[in-house]
């Protein structure tokens, strides 16, 4: 059974980006996490313990957003997966959107994204 907790566009003011202008700046980012886990001990026993907060997702990608610069977004979205897995060993996937809206592309679109999915190794 694979159940999904999911925290859907968590905005930051970030400085990520290739651009000088985007680390002096910054821009708006959003988040989406989706984590797969078994739910059921936690829908059984209405316990905190037996789940994953999504209010703790929401502090891991907002401190690595914030607290740290990447050129590529790609990096901050495998940053963001790899320590959600290292923090919460019952989950066993994660898959991480990062949205730029404001990209500084000469041209009219909504948003710029990558959206990886990172499953734990069996080691």
């Amino acid at each position: 059974m694979t159940d999904f907790i999911r925290v859907k566009r968590i905005v930051v003011h970030a400085f990520h980006g290739v651009m000088p202008e985007e680390a002096k700046l910054g821009q708006r980012f959003l988040m989406s996490l989706e984590v797969e886990t078994d739910l059921s001990r936690a829908g059984r026993s209405d316990d905190l313990a037996h789940t994953i907060s999504y209010a703790r997702l929401i502090e891991i990608a907002v401190e690595i957003a914030t607290q740290q610069r990447f050129h590529l977004i790609e990096a901050l979205a495998e940053t963001i997966a790899a320590a959600i897995l290292a923090e919460f060993p019952t989950a066993s996937a994660t898959t991480i959107l990062i949205e730029k809206p404001s990209a500084p592309i000469a041209a009219l679109f909504d948003t710029a994204s990558v959206e990886i999915r990172r499953v734990r190794s069996a080691s």
